[in-house]
């Protein structure tokens, strides 16, 4: 799944910095779309290399792992370099192609304030790739797509900002924390890790738990994972609108 000639079209993609940083934050949602049907990618902006535990190679293998447990139909990775991932316009044109080669409806991107400076860059990244894949005249692989929307992921995060929408991931809670499980070299015996922090003595796969509940309580169910959107959402049935006001 790291070959862009393949078949890459899906429906919905998730583009984030790092090997398991898609997990920890929608890797509920990315399994709850796939198992509706929806083709699902998603797009590694980096190796990983420069992580303090493992290698690139066995994070390859790792998210590998993590990719069918959540049902993704392709993972592809831009290359760009770990811990200095950049918005120029030779990292733009990288990522246009690879959005040119998913050609997806939907895009999830991290939220554009993050611990790490990649997870703040891959936020605006991904946004002007997206935006500069559908001109006709930009210099990148592919025919013109835009993405008709762009959904923002919130989990771990403390902003002011309150989620547009909130996804139930009950059912798939188990299938999240085992994918998030496939990267031991990152997560087993760690109190945090990514914009998991801080820790205090709390095992990490613990507090994604937590952070899922706090969420899922928003909404009346178990589990969820957070999302914010720039734009108004639009409602087409006002009586059938779910989670209860008192």
């Amino acid at each position: 799944m790291t070959d862009a000639s393949e078949d890459t079209a899906v429906d919905l993609l998730a583009i984030a910095a790092h090997r398991d940083d898609v997990e920890l934050l929608v890797g509920g949602t990315i399994a709850r779309t796939a198992s509706q049907g929806y083709r699902v990618g998603i797009l590694d902006l980096t190796a990983g290399e420069t992580g303090t535990d493992g290698s690139a190679e066995l994070r390859g293998r790792e998210a590998e792992a993590a990719a069918r447990v959540l049902g993704v139909a392709v993972r592809l990775n831009a290359g760009l370099p770990d811990a200095g991932l950049q918005n120029t316009p030779e990292t733009r044109r990288i990522v246009v192609g690879l959005v040119r080669a998913f050609r997806p409806r939907v895009v999830i991107l991290p939220y554009p304030n993050g611990r790490h400076p990649d997870h703040r860059i891959a936020s605006h990244l991904g946004y002007d790739a997206c935006f500069l894949a559908g001109l006709r005249r930009f210099d990148a692989p592919g025919e013109p797509h835009r993405p008709h929307k762009l959904l923002y992921a919130l989990a771990y995060r403390e902003e002011a900002v309150k989620p547009s929408f909130v996804v139930d991931v009950t059912a798939q809670m188990d299938t999240k924390m085992e994918a998030i499980r496939c990267y031991a070299s990152q997560f087993d015996g760690k109190t945090w890790g990514g914009e998991v922090f801080p820790g205090g003595d709390r095992p990490l796969y613990d507090q994604v738990r937590m952070h899922a509940a706090r969420y899922g309580s928003l909404i009346r169910t178990e589990y969820g994972e957070p999302f914010h959107i720039a734009e108004t959402m639009e409602v087409e049935d006002v009586v059938g609108l779910s989670v209860r006001s008192i």
